[in-house]
């Protein structure tokens, strides 16, 4: 069932998603050469409860730390380590929860760590937009899958796959609820969207194929041909004018 927010919710998600979009500037700020995951992810866990918020990942069915950190050909769901150091070159998925005051908020980012070459940053620049156009659509009045067909055609217009196994989703007290939002598809298809809902939108591109694999920890998701992949997400509201899109600053 689709749980649709009162505005004193969206109020308390409002503040969940700013501790998202801070920890996101502060890892930013410090993802670099030489930087292990570990450093990255225990800053991320600090921050977090420093502001009064729990990280909503850490446990979720197992998994063991505070934030998602995906390099290159991984997709989703990379989990950091001390001896997965960041090299000039490469991009890094950022992935983050806050469960705060009875709400979550999540976002992702895909970053540059330093400088990198012109196909990387196409598919950022790609991944960005391909969320953004899919946010245009997200308002009362609209069917689900024209989030979706925004999405794809962005991102296949680019030259780019959009993986298919993982997909946005519902957020609120849970921090995946109904609907889930598939990053393809034709438009006009599935429930009619409305004013209150919450969605965390979350396009996933390829530079290769969309096939993706499980490695054997059970949690890090790669592109199956080992092209780059990148990830951006955006936790938003439907109002009764345009989107209001919690988790940036």
């Amino acid at each position: 069932m689709i749980v649709r927010k009162s505005s004193r919710e969206i109020e308390k998600m409002k503040k969940a998603n700013k501790i998202v979009a801070e920890a996101h500037e502060m890892l930013r700020d410090k993802a670099a050469p030489g930087v292990s995951t570990a450093e990255l992810d225990e800053a991320a866990e600090e921050f977090i409860k420093g502001r009064g918020g729990e990280p909503s990942f850490k446990g979720y069915k197992g998994y063991p730390a505070s934030v998602c950190l995906s390099i290159d050909n991984e997709v989703v769901h990379g989990i950091p380590d001390q001896n997965r150091i960041l090299k000039e070159g490469n991009i890094l998925s950022i992935d983050i929860g806050v469960y705060y005051q009875g709400f979550h908020g999540d976002a992702a980012r895909t970053i540059p760590i330093g400088q990198v070459d012109n196909e990387k940053e196409k598919l950022i620049d790609t991944v960005k937009r391909a969320l953004d156009n899919g946010i245009d659509k997200a308002r009362a009045g609209n069917r689900l899958t024209d989030i979706s067909a925004a999405v794809q055609k962005t991102a296949e217009e680019a030259g780019f796959s959009v993986v298919r196994q993982y997909v946005g989703h519902g957020i609120g007290r849970e921090m995946h609820e109904e609907p889930q939002i598939p990053n393809f598809g034709p438009p006009g298809e599935g429930p009619k969207l409305k004013e209150g809902m919450t969605l965390a939108i979350e396009p996933m591109i390829n530079v290769g194929e969309y096939e993706v694999e499980t490695l054997e920890d059970d949690w890090t998701v790669v592109t199956s041909d080992g092209s780059l992949s990148a990830h951006w997400e955006d936790s938003i509201a439907l109002t009764d004018s345009d989107p209001l899109i919690m988790s940036r600053p």
